[in-house]
């Protein structure tokens, strides 16, 4: 299964590190016992195939961009600063297109206001970080915002709130998509306390 992190100037590091961590970490835990071919094969993706600076400087060379990755299964788009994301019409596009095409699209943090832009929370519920759930229904007012909840799960499209949030969720994604041995298991390894429901 393929995992896609989008990644873009000024996204939080733990928004998309943390994902990352957890799919990698289950795929190689999942390979002790069931050698081959990775169970996840996870890429970051920006807008354009060159480097981004996520929050406090750190560099990040995606591996791929908008318009020349493979094949999804999963699409994770974490938050941070999405100002400047909000405005741009063709990752917006992008996030709309994916959604008819992945198995399940998921926010990290602020990243529910570019699945907002996209339209694809329509009827649904979501959460964000607590920090900005106002600001979510201030913009968004017709949708329905969930506060105090690790994650919100609505079957294809998956909410984090803030930052270590996107761990929990990640192992609740890896449960769906693999069973809950290998998500215990993973979780395990990480020395993660998990938070096992939203």
């Amino acid at each position: 299964m393929r995992i896609g992190i989008y990644v873009f100037d000024q996204v939080e590091v733990l928004d998309f590190a943390g994902p990352y961590e957890v799919f990698t970490t289950a795929s190689r835990v999942h390979g002790r016992k069931h050698p081959g071919a990775p169970l996840f094969e996870v890429l970051t993706i920006a807008a354009r195939s060159e480097a981004v600076r996520a929050r406090a400087g750190l560099p990040v060379l995606p591996d791929a961009g908008i318009d020349d990755h493979p094949p999804l299964d999963v699409l994770i788009v974490p938050g941070g600063v999405v100002t400047e994301e909000l405005a741009r019409v063709e990752v917006i596009a992008w996030i709309a297109r994916q959604a008819h095409q992945v198995r399940i699209l998921a926010s990290v943090c602020t990243g529910a206001f570019l699945l907002a832009e996209a339209g694809v929370l329509e009827g649904l519920a979501a959460t964000t970080h607590w920090e900005d759930v106002a600001d979510l229904r201030a913009m968004f007012p017709g949708l329905d915002v969930r506060e105090g909840l690790r994650w919100v799960d609505q079957g294809h499209v998956v909410s984090s709130a803030g930052i270590s949030a996107g761990i929990d969720m990640s192992l609740h994604l890896v449960e769906r998509l693999a069973g809950r041995e290998l998500a215990e298991r993973t979780a395990r390894q990480l020395e993660f306390d998990w938070t096992e429901n939203g």
